[in-house]
């Protein structure tokens, strides 16, 4: 089967500085693959490049089988959406009005959205049961809230693909997890999902698969439950990880320990 999304031996950076190296991922469609690793990995700079906002330094990336660079910008955006990390508008858009900027691929240069435009952000805004706010500014709703009107602008474009770029960051308890829902709930309903997290507790409870990123190079990589455990863990972050089970179900629940004899972390830049 054909992926949706996949990088081979893909090098990303800028001009003169390499960020990741040899980096290989595949993304299917109804699937959730997430990526994790420490501040200053690469993670961003991988996302960046497999949506096309940066050249690869090397290897290679398509899209449904097709070289990214030979997909044009318009093309690419129907099919291969983005969630930035949360952040407040400087303007005081309603939601509705978001969301509608999500229409911008299936419009022309200087068209104006229209009545199917509408129908399209609204169904969006039901979709993730946040259609009561649609006449509401994004500056009078919760974090959680703009984060998912921020992920049905991406629906709007009607993608087969969303990659979303830390999408509880900055989020409360409760709003982390309306928001995960969320994420779990695009993958059911068939569109391939890759997001970035700090957090092995998201991964193992809404992914598939996990992709565990160090300095700039892939640790480890495969299903889910294989991948997120202590030890890995400890590699990963290179600091002391506690495992208790959850008692509902028994499941792991993995917490940082407080013990600072089993940190052996060293200062990395932010990412």
């Amino acid at each position: 089967m054909t992926a949706m999304l996949e990088a081979t031996a893909l090098n990303v950076g800028y001009p003169g500085r390499v960020v990741g190296s040899d980096l290989s991922l595949s993304l299917q469609a109804g699937e959730v693959l997430a990526l994790l690793g420490p501040n200053g990995c690469g993670k961003t700079t991988l996302l960046k490049t497999l949506l096309g906002l940066q050249p690869a330094l090397g290897g290679a990336v398509q899209l449904q089988g097709r070289a990214l660079s030979a997909w044009p910008t318009v093309e690419r955006a129907r099919v291969l959406a983005y969630v930035p990390q949360g952040q407040a508008s400087t303007f005081g858009f309603t939601a509705l009005e978001m969301v509608l900027m999500g229409r911008t691929a299936h419009l022309g240069l200087i068209a104006r959205p229209g009545a199917k435009d509408h129908a399209i952000a609204l169904q969006a805004l039901q979709r993730l049961g946040i259609a009561h706010l649609a006449q509401r500014s994004v500056h009078r709703i919760s974090g959680g809230e703009r984060q998912l009107v921020l992920i049905a602008r991406a629906l709007a474009q009607q993608p087969q693909a969303v990659l979303l770029d830390e999408p509880t960051a900055s989020l409360d308890f409760g709003n982390q997890g309306l928001v995960m829902r969320a994420i779990r709930t695009l993958a059911d309903e068939g569109l391939a999902v890759l997001f970035t997290t700090h957090d092995p507790n998201q991964a193992l409870r809404c992914a598939d698969r996990a992709l565990l990123m160090r300095e700039g190079r892939v640790l480890h990589s495969g299903a889910v439950a294989q991948v997120i455990e202590g030890g890995r863990l400890r590699e990963l972050y290179r600091a002391g990880v506690h495992e208790v089970a959850d008692a509902a179900g028994g499941a792991p629940v993995f917490l940082p320990a407080f013990d600072t004899s089993t940190d052996t972390r060293t200062a990395a830049p932010s990412d």
